[in-house]
């Protein structure tokens, strides 16, 4: 499986602008189409300062426009923070557009921040999130039904509804995405929930599930030097693993956090006044294997022993033109020995 993913990030030190970044991000998804990759990934946060993606259902549409064929996919949905039918709206257009190439991870969100801006009660985004999926899948039918004591529809109704997996990382999420009758996507790979999805399937009758497990590198880039690549790179991946593990709550787990653990706010990870990165900051990064920058040989062999590559060539506010270099590279020096004939 090979994929590419966005988050649209620009660091205080990040050299670019906003839109040089979404313009940049429709252009290379347009690349992964014609190139033959398995799926695009787009991610959810609000209020960042750097100004992460906020609207990913908007980009899912504009990216649809410019593909033919890859499917697309939200990792994850904050839907505790929206309006179910509203949600259930946006989704069914981006479908039509697509031609039924999308899917969602519907998350519980995390950032308490989030919650307060949307005028939410975190403790109730269990509760919500449930609620949200039942009332989306009923509103993909488009026909009317009764939601908080009103009836509501939805139309035009999704040509192909959008296929919606759980995330999560806790035994909680686990039982919950059986409950749901969805897939199961955990934030981190741990057997053990895996194993309390699959049980918890097998209890309620439901023969339709899937879990997938993360694995591998949340970042790969492609050089042909990646000594000069780590110098231009680890600002960008030290920047990301910082903001990532000040964000985890004592109920919140994720491949990055485990991985990363070097990179924690505790750790010598830090930025130094002047805006240049120490260099025992990105070492630590660097050991952490979550963010790898590999010759086309070691980006070959990661593919083979792992099953899978993440591209992620705007990672931290990376200039577009490094991103454009990794994943030329990737597709003239690896894909053809991954994919004969692609």
């Amino acid at each position: 499986m090979i994929g590419i993913r966005f988050d649209l990030r620009i660091p205080p030190f990040g050299k670019t602008t906003h839109g040089e970044q979404y313009a940049a991000c429709l252009d290379q998804c347009a690349w992964a189409d014609e190139a033959g990759l398995d799926i695009a990934v787009l991610s959810e946060h609000h209020g960042v300062e750097d100004g992460f993606m906020s609207s990913p259902v908007t980009l899912a549409a504009a990216i649809a426009g410019r593909t033919k064929r890859i499917p697309i996919n939200i990792a994850a949905v904050l839907v505790p923070l929206h309006d179910p039918i509203r949600l259930a709206e946006q989704l069914a257009t981006a479908s039509l557009v697509s031609g039924g190439r999308i899917s969602l991870v519907a998350g519980l969100g995390y950032r308490a921040e989030e919650f307060e801006m949307a005028g939410v009660d975190r403790k109730r985004r269990g509760t919500l999130l449930e609620e949200a999926v039942r009332a989306m899948r009923q509103a993909w039918t488009g026909e009317p039904f009764e939601y908080r004591g009103r009836t509501v529809r939805v139309t035009p109704k999704p040509a192909i509804p959008p296929v919606v997996m759980v995330g999560g990382s806790t035994e909680k999420a686990a039982r919950r995405a059986a409950r749901l009758h969805c897939g199961f996507f955990p934030s981190i790979a741990d057997v053990k929930l895996k194993e309390v999805y699959e049980q918890e399937c097998a209890a309620i009758g439901f023969g339709g599930g899937f879990v997938s497990l993360p694995g591998g590198p949340g970042f790969v880039h492609v050089s042909d030097d990646p000594e000069r690549d780590w110098g231009r790179i680890g600002p960008h991946a030290l920047y990301d693993a910082q903001t990532y593990a000040a964000w985890q709550t004592p109920d919140q787990r994720s491949q990055v956090h485990v991985q990363g653990q070097a990179s924690s706010p505790a750790s010598p990870a830090t930025t130094a006044a002047a805006g240049t990165v120490s260099r025992l900051a990105v070492d630590d990064v660097r050991k952490s294997g979550v963010y790898q920058v590999l010759t086309p040989d070691e980006c070959v062999a990661l593919a083979q022993r792992e099953g899978r590559i993440i591209l992620h060539p705007l990672m931290g506010g990376i200039p577009p033109a490094l991103g454009w270099e990794s994943i030329e590279l990737f597709r003239s020096k690896v894909l053809p020995r991954l994919r004969p004939g692609s």
